[in-house]
């Protein structure tokens, strides 16, 4: 990545790199507090089940941003308050759930960048069920750990920096 593609907005790297991006559908809601962010995607596959989410932002994140594919189920919330502040505070630059979060005002006054489907204020369940790592595939995209994700008010693009 070169400094002029990390200051780009998602439409601008469109136009650069049309034929190596991916484009997510429309459908994720901005809740964090940073509405442009980008990074190397770490992934995670879970249902209704937010452990191995808590377990992985409990680690060094290292300016990566948390894929997260839930199922697209809005029947409970896969991220609050206290799990985006470890988010923050271990260094992770954003996450996007392909689910519900909850705790959304407290959420959207942190420095991260947060995108999902809703909110819902049900907790998850934890039994410590998922899949860390491997590429996820939601909103027409396979989001593969290692590629580069751009967010911003236009929405959320994946960029395969080995075929630039």
């Amino acid at each position: 990545m070169t400094t002029t593609e990390s200051t780009l907005k998602t439409a601008d790297l469109y136009d650069i790199h049309e034929e190596s991006l991916q484009i997510c559908y429309p459908g994720f809601r901005h809740y964090g507090g940073q509405h442009a962010f980008s990074g190397p995607i770490a992934t995670l596959k879970c249902f209704e089940d937010n452990s191995l989410v808590r377990e992985q932002l409990d680690q060094a994140g290292q300016g990566r941003i948390l894929v997260v594919d839930a199922g697209g189920s809005l029947r409970c919330a896969m991220l609050g308050d206290i799990l985006a502040q470890m988010a923050v505070d271990n260094g992770w630059a954003g996450i996007i759930m392909n689910g519900c979060i909850r705790d959304a005002a407290e959420i959207g006054e942190m420095p991260l960048g947060v995108m999902a489907l809703a909110t819902n204020p049900r907790k998850s369940v934890k039994k410590g069920v998922g899949e860390v790592g491997g590429e996820v595939y939601f909103a027409g995209v396979s989001f593969t750990p290692g590629e580069w994700l751009y967010a911003d008010e236009d929405g959320i693009v994946v960029l395969d920096h080995q075929a630039t």
